[in-house]
């Protein structure tokens, strides 16, 4: 199993390290077959989340996320965090970026719908 996925918003991609677990082994088996694409819609002021398409695995325990979290959520919805959190989540890994403000940027934090695509 490869070791990171890659996220792409508008054109930009940012690299995910992996959490080792039956769904992210589920998520790169799904990627293998073809990238998936997802709208991810503001929450909370604290995340982007939107529905994967398909289940997953989950093996959820209650955690308290940090910005960069990328995390599986009801076993078919994918949150990407720019804030903080403290939930039941499975966790899939952590993208890799620059600064806080960077990742605000990439993940268009509080401006609204975008499209993301997962890929290996």
């Amino acid at each position: 199993m490869p070791d990171k996925i890659q996220i792409t918003i508008s054109g930009t991609t940012l690299p995910v390290i992996l959490v080792k677990n039956a769904a992210t082994e589920a998520l790169v088996s799904a990627l293998q077959e073809a990238p998936i694409t997802y709208t991810a819609r503001d929450y909370g002021g604290f995340e982007k989340v939107g529905a994967l398409g398909r289940s997953l695995p989950a093996s959820d325990s209650h955690i308290t996320t940090e910005a960069g979290d990328v995390i599986l959520y009801s076993g078919n919805q994918i949150v990407l965090f720019y804030g903080s959190n403290s939930w039941s989540y499975t966790r899939i890994g952590k993208m890799e970026y620059a600064s806080l403000d960077a990742l605000k940027s990439f993940l268009k934090a509080g401006e609204g719908d975008i499209r993301v695509t997962l890929s290996l």
